[in-house]
């Protein structure tokens, strides 16, 4: 590797190395270092060389550094590119050992996870040979010694990891040097001296491992004052009983092993996603007792089954696979996953295998905050999580065989049915799929699958047209189930009136057709969409323009330009024709098919112009609603103007915050799929304004890597129509995504460019909520201090817009800044100001801010009655406003001022109320479970 910053920084050549003398460059090259192949702002460089104060020739400084350095690294590989304002180093992953390093640990403990105990430690021995001593070794400023110091807690975590699972694997007396010295450098690191006491135990040296227990107990309490925690009390019990579970133990006792008793962290339960099974479902026994032989055969010899089953559309692909899954559902108590991968809807694009994958993730509660970068490792993840469990999975309506390969398991015990319109034939070839082609019914089964549905008497009576009926519906199960409710719905109706209007009807369903006529259903559609009354058929057509994957009433009103009232008996007729499907109460779905033929009859009957005005009454609606709802949750955000509506669109009524919540919930996928077709639709301002509404709601649940993905299609579409208002806001929101994920750089450079694009428009109130998100950014990269200069300049921005609210936000930030400097009474003072402004305007959810900086202050101060009143009067408003995130915070500081009050259990309920929001948002729970342990009364 050519570039190493695991010891000292070095630049390795061929022959020799880079010299760099100088200190300012060692810094800069460490900054493009941390972030190769990302642009570091020149900020951030300038930042690297002068701690705090640079000179006003600061940015030059940094343009000649960096001008010498490019001609010096380019012998090495490395290449330092201009770009956005910074600079970026371009150079392979595969030559800086800090990459590498991370890499192979990510492989070491994947391996773990599956239970592989012994490729892990080699992964994780590999990683740490890559060190050569601290990182960088000599290279000074508070900057880069602050990414050293986490560089160095990572190691030595690392390194503890992998001496776990060399214990776990048997080891003992050959690590007992090693231990040692880790417990020498670190002496209050319990989990080290536990490694220790075990590895002495295992060679045979029980005194000394009693010995090393009483040794660290003296440290813990002589220095912090707290006894050991339970995990190594527990140990030291083992040893003195000569437990024999602390004998060596091989590689898959080890992986099954119980870890020891921790504080209670919520639970998700095991994922139970199978569809309800299908109604009157005949025949196939063939196929299921092919299915059943092959998950025998997989079963006995402990490998894991794939089975895709193909054939024509509506052939009952779906209804088999969810069939044979119920049949064997007990088999898989691990958990049954289900997605419908939409590889042949006709008016939207197939499901991103990217977003199957994560579905399937946050089934097994990994939140979408601890998501890696990239499908390749997302699908790695998922892998990892099936290793080892007997888990059914179900992958419906795939478009081909790279559609599902992302999302199949790597290890044996899981059960995967795929279903597609097409031969998987590359999964057949490289996978070792078993192909299972699904013909249409054979006439015997079509004639019972259609007697269960409308009765058999029925059919007895006009044999004759049964036989024909069963014939023109091409044995596919689907068209046999919409005839069956024209039958059930007319049952006055003789059978050979509905055979007859079938074996009149002409034309076919193009690109849904099987190898031969008998396959084609556009008849059978065709049939039961004449019998609807003239507005239930025009509802059915305008359907096909709305991109799913459901909707409610009044969208559907919207969609056809009348009032709710005149849409729902409409919808319910719909439904009772199987037209469309009421999957839960008040949320309609059109079968594939089904939407195919709406859009052939839509293309007919309303043209390009009844179209548009379709299009343009849905965006309108779900904007329209999308705002209301949003002003529901956040009622004192700067405001934006929506488009006028046009005439027949109907706004959804959402009165209260608990109504914005689930309007929100029920909506968002549909939100989605508008953004991502609203270039082709050319409405690009209703996409960066649905965008900016939905991110109050996304942000306060938690979805940012759905956040994220929004305000990226929000500020595409800004950019096609030249927004710079929604340029800015986008870019605000986005970095509020990535800080929210831990992603400062990322987030500071959309920052900068919203203060770019405030400042060309003369918007002094952007500007100086951008500063405040800086403040907010530096603040998370422990720099107090430059996080106060950008809140006062917040204050000052404000302050000339005549923006008081706003003002008084950045007061209660800048009170923040300064308690965290140690000027608990400046921060009161300031707070108190900025509280008495929000009171003034109404604005509960940053009074939920100033409260919870108020507390602090009080805390410090050593005022815990006060500060306690602060947090729960910001408790309230949190609550009130559903920000979970802030509530765990406020929770966790609560908790510490209860503890310095004396209030040992009461402070141990107060961290386990945010301990549980910690869990379920993914944020890092250790810092409130230590708090926890330090409590334990042993």
């Amino acid at each position: 590797m050519r570039f190493q910053v695991l010891g000292p920084l070095r630049v390795r050549l061929d022959r020799g190395q880079v010299p760099l003398a100088a200190s300012r460059e060692q810094r800069i090259l460490a900054a493009l270092l941390l972030d190769a192949n990302r642009v570091v702002p020149v900020s951030r460089l300038v930042e690297a060389i002068w701690d705090e104060h640079p000179p006003t020739s600061s940015v030059k400084v940094v343009r000649n550094c960096v001008s010498m350095l490019r001609g010096r690294l380019a012998a090495a590989g490395g290449e330092i590119v201009t770009d956005s304002g910074g600079y970026s180093l371009r150079v392979p992953d595969g030559d800086i050992d800090l990459r590498v390093f991370a890499d192979r640990a990510r492989r070491g403990r994947r391996l773990a996870a599956a239970g592989e105990l012994a490729g892990a430690v080699v992964h994780l021995r590999e990683a740490l040979a890559l060190w050569r001593g601290p990182a960088f070794t000599g290279v000074t400023g508070r900057l880069i010694e602050a990414a050293a110091a986490q560089l160095n807690d990572q190691r030595r975590s690392l390194q503890e990891e992998r001496l776990s699972l060399e214990l776990t694997l048997g080891g003992g007396v050959e690590l007992v040097d090693e231990i040692a010295d880790l417990v020498a450098a670190e002496p209050l690191r319990e989990r080290a001296h536990g490694q220790l006491m075990l590895a002495l135990y295992r060679a045979g040296r029980r005194s000394e491992a009693l010995g090393a227990y009483h040794h660290v107990r003296r440290l813990l309490v002589g220095e912090l004052g707290i006894e050991p925690g339970r995990e190594l009390t527990e140990l030291h019990r083992a040893i003195l009983n000569a437990d024999p579970g602390l004998a060596p133990v091989t590689a898959p006792a080890a992986a099954s092993r119980p870890e020891p008793s921790r504080p209670a962290t919520p639970t998700k339960p095991v994922p139970a996603q199978l569809p309800a099974a299908p109604y009157a479902f005949t025949g196939r026994t063939a196929e299921l007792d092919e299915l059943c032989g092959l998950l025998d055969a997989a079963t006995s010899a402990g490998t894991g089954m794939v089975a895709a089953v193909s054939g024509i559309a509506g052939v009952g692909k779906t209804a088999l696979a969810v069939h044979f899954a119920r049949l064997v559902v007990d088999r898989f108590p691990d958990g049954q996953l289900h997605v419908d991968l939409r590889g042949f809807h006709p008016t939207g694009p197939p499901l991103d295998p990217g977003e199957a994958v994560r579905g399937f993730l946050d089934a097994f509660g990994v939140p979408a905050q601890r998501l890696p970068e990239g499908l390749a490792a997302q699908s790695a993840l998922l892998r990892t999580l099936l290793a080892g469990r007997r888990v059914l999975l179900v992958l419906d309506n795939a478009r081909d065989s790279t559609h599902v390969r992302p999302l199949l398991p790597g290890g044996p015990g899981c059960l995967t049915l795929i279903t597609s319109r097409n031969r998987l034939t590359g999964l057949v070839t490289t996978e070792g799929a078993h192909p299972i082609s699904l013909a249409p019914l054979p006439p015997g089964d079509a004639h019972r699958m259609l007697a269960r549905r409308v009765g058999a008497a029925r059919l007895t009576a006009e044999p004759a047209a049964a036989t024909t009926i069963t014939a023109r519906s091409a044995g596919l199960p689907l068209a046999l189930a919409i005839v069956a409710s024209r039958v059930v719905g007319q049952p006055h109706f003789p059978l050979r009136a509905i055979a007859a209007e079938l074996e009149q009807a002409l034309g076919g369903l193009e690109g849904f057709t099987g190898m031969d006529a008998e396959t084609d259903v556009r008849s059978v559609f065709a049939c039961s969409y004449r019998a609807l009354t003239g507005p239930a058929a025009r509802l059915f057509r305008l359907l096909s323009i709305h991109p799913g994957p459901d909707l409610g009433a009044v969208a559907a009103a919207s969609l056809a330009g009348v009032p709710p009232s005149r849409v729902r008996p409409l919808l319910a007729e719909l439904a009772h024709a199987h037209m469309v499907t009421e999957h839960v109460p008040g949320r309609y779905t059109v079968h594939d098919l089904l939407r195919a033929y709406a859009v052939e009859r839509a293309d007919i009957e309303e043209g390009e112009a009844g179209r548009l005005a379709v299009t343009r009454r849905m965006f309108d609606h779900y904007l329209g609603s999308a705002h209301l709802a949003d002003l529901r949750l956040h009622p004192h955000r700067d405001p934006i103007r929506l488009p006028a509506a046009a005439a027949g669109v109907t706004v959804s009524v959402v009165d209260d915050r608990e109504a914005a919540w689930s309007w929100f919930g029920q909506e968002h996928p549909v939100l989605l799929n508008l953004l991502r077709r609203a270039g082709a639709d050319g409405h690009d301002v209703h996409a960066w304004q649905l965008g900016w509404a939905m991110t109050t709601y996304l942000d306060r649940c938690g979805h940012w890597y759905d956040q994220a993905i929004v305000q990226r299609l929000a500020l595409e579409a800004a950019d096609r129509v030249g927004d710079r208002d929604g340029q800015a806001r986008a870019h605000r929101n986005i970095s509020i995504a990535h800080l929210r994920r831990g992603l400062h750089g990322e987030a500071r450079d959309h920052l900068w460019h919203a203060v770019r694009l405030y400042r060309g428009l003369g918007d002094q109130v952007g500007q100086a909520r951008t500063m405040l998100n800086l403040g907010t950014v530096a603040e998370h990269r422990g720099q107090p201090r430059l996080a106060l200069r950008y809140a006062e300049h917040a204050v000052r921005l404000f302050g000339a817009a005549g923006h008081r609210s706003g003002q008084a936000n950045a007061l209660n930030n800048a009170g923040w800044y300064h308690s965290q400097l140690g000027d608990h009474e400046l921060a009161l003072r300031q707070c108190q100001r900025a509280l008495l402004l929000q009171q003034e305007a109404g604005d509960h959810y940053w009074q939920a801010h100033t409260w919870d900086s108020l507390g602090c202050a009080h805390h410090h101060l050593g005022q815990y009655p006060e500060a306690t009143e602060c947090y729960r009067q910001a408790l309230s408003y949190w609550r009130e406003a559903g920000e979970r995130y802030y509530e765990s915070a406020t929770l966790t500081q609560l908790g510490d001022t209860h503890l310095a009050a004396g209030e040992r259990r009461v402070a141990r309920e107060v961290w386990q109320a945010a301990l549980g929001i910690l869990a379920e948002l993914g944020q890092d729970t250790a810092p409130v479970l230590n708090k926890i342990r330090s409590t334990d009364e042993i």
